[in-house]
């Protein structure tokens, strides 16, 4: 029986398929390697004792990662019922604010919580002033990660839950309207339809990124007691050198990552949302208003508030005496470089992958060429980076040579599940609705990207190199295992000053790592969107 067809009407592009292939081939070799070299290490018996306790540690990792996607779904859909009811003077800027927490950095979030409610946080002081006395330190333990994790992935499910919620039909809202549904009989008929496809696939979404949650662990986990898979992976190699052990534990998280990945792939996709809201039309009761004014206040002082500190204490904690520390600007400079070169690499990889499978009617070998993109899913950042520390040991490299390669590339891997599903479906739908007037004008493979795909890809490819820019930028799992002083990104010199208690230092920095962010969030889509309007 042949392959099942897909719609395209394009004309064949063998050089596109071969290459897509060629480059799936790579990265599953990359990451077959990278797996050897843990099950290799997993039979040495020279590499560590391997006592490690996984129960306990995959108990505590499931527990928080599962508090955090049902936590994290209730903030998303209440939030997102808000932000669809709500009209009020700037609206955009709140749901840009939210969509942002995809590449918000864990650790910036995490020293923000701390600036608020640790020991010496806001709160704390407030409360040494007006009673005498302290409330401890909250930010610490199970509820500072749970709180964490909720302020970005709880962020992250309201956008693209509204997103589901402004495409709901005009028809079916003018039809609601004329009935007179209350706000309830609206969320159970309407809203709950648009957002319930979607509830699987995110939830699946937000456990990965609870369970494989590593600065966020890293700095509020507050001893073992909390300790997780990623940190335990990270604690036996930095502090024990205990490489079997370590790879004990990143088989077990791949297993699980693994597993969940297989039951997510039975769910609709969650397509990424980052454009416009569309402005509201449906005006509930004065009872249900007052509830969304609420939530909305809530949600946007919990998020807003910890970024607001990490500013402040940025700017007012000595950033000045951080501008004059040539260790600074020389993070800084390997933060932009190996930002700027692993986004560039993964715009490279998905375009390759993205055009390659656009090009193909067969839906199988679009699957086969799609996989290995998302092997990021399931080999998280520090086993990926523990698998590329064991395999340069067994190629009898230094560690520190292969550094800036090996940091590059796996930020590279980070970033990629993303730009495919950033770049995939405009691909796709270019495919199937201008295949047409290419054939019709003969174009090359080469102009039909130049005049049909790339103005059309415009906003695509910055929002792509925007994700990709700001995971490299915010990244400590990859580099954790890699760093030295020769060579250490903005997120790790920040941990090495809070291990170091120069808390002053590690607020500038997280103040220029959240400025960056946002800046090349914001910045980026639109200078890509205005070079391809210019190119049409």
């Amino acid at each position: 029986m042949p392959a099942k067809l897909t719609t395209t009407t394009l004309p064949p592009r063998p050089f596109r398929t071969a290459t897509a292939a060629l480059l799936a081939l790579a990265i599953a070799g990359l990451v077959a390697l990278v797996l050897w070299s843990i099950l290799a290490a997993a039979g040495a018996s020279n590499g560590g004792s391997g006592r490690v306790d996984i129960p306990h540690l995959l108990r505590m990792t499931a527990i928080q990662a599962g508090l955090t996607t049902v936590l994290s779904l209730a903030v998303g859909i209440a939030l997102a019922w808000s932000l669809n009811r709500l009209r009020f003077p700037g609206r955009d800027l709140v749901v840009g604010l939210f969509a942002s927490a995809i590449v918000t950095p864990g650790m910036v979030v995490a020293f923000g919580l701390l600036s608020i409610w640790g020991r010496s946080g806001w709160i704390n002081q407030l409360s040494q002033s007006l009673f005498g006395q302290s409330i401890g330190n909250p930010a610490f333990g199970l509820g500072g990660i749970l709180f964490a994790h909720v302020i970005l992935d709880g962020a992250f499910a309201a956008r693209i839950l509204l997103a589901r919620l402004d495409a709901i039909a005009p028809d079916s809202l003018k039809t609601g309207q004329s009935l007179g549904l209350s706000a309830w009989q609206r969320f159970a008929i309407l809203d709950w339809h648009a957002m319930r496809g979607s509830l699987p696939g995110l939830a699946a979404i937000i456990f990965l990124l609870a369970f494989t949650s590593f600065p966020i662990v890293l700095l509020l986990g507050g001893g073992p007691a909390n300790q997780t898979l990623e940190v335990a992976i990270y604690a036996a190699v930095r502090q024990d050198f205990d490489l079997l052990g370590a790879v004990y534990l990143a088989l077990t998280q791949i297993a699980v990552c693994s597993g969940v990945i297989l039951i997510a792939a039975a769910f609709a996709p969650v397509p990424a949302s980052f454009g416009a809201s569309v402005p509201p039309s449906w005006r509930d009761g004065a009872t249900a208003r007052l509830l969304q004014v609420l939530v909305l206040a809530l949600s946007t002082i919990g998020f807003g508030l910890p970024l607001a500190a990490v500013l402040v204490d940025g700017v007012t904690a000595g950033f000045g005496a951080v501008l004059t520390q040539p260790a600074f600007w020389w993070a800084s400079l390997s933060s932009l470089l190996v930002g700027s070169a692993s986004a560039l690499l993964t715009l490279l990889l998905a375009l390759g992958l993205a055009l390659g499978r656009a090009a193909t009617p067969h839906a199988p070998i679009r699957t086969l060429l799609g996989v290995p993109a998302f092997a990021y899913l399931a080999v998280p950042a520090v086993v990926l980076s523990l698998g590329f520390f064991l395999l340069v040991r067994n190629l009898g490299l230094s560690p520190a040579s292969a550094a800036p390669a090996v940091v590059i590339l796996g930020n590279s891997l980070l970033a990629l599940p993303f730009a495919m599903a950033t770049l995939g479906p405009p691909l796709q739908a270019i495919a199937a609705t201008r295949g047409k007037l290419v054939r019709t004008l003969g174009l090359s493979g080469w102009r039909q990207f130049m005049a049909v795909e790339y103005p059309l890809l415009g906003r695509d490819i910055g929002v792509m190199l925007a994700l990709a820019f700001c995971f490299s930028l915010g990244d400590l799992g990859v580099i954790a295992l890699f760093g030295t002083q020769d060579f250490q990104t903005l997120p790790l010199l920040m941990f090495r000053a809070l291990g170091s208690y120069r808390s002053n230092d590690a607020a500038a920095i997280a103040a220029v790592l959240l400025v960056g962010t946002v800046l090349a969030f914001v910045g980026l889509p639109k200078l890509f969107e205005r070079i391809a309007n210019a190119a049409r």
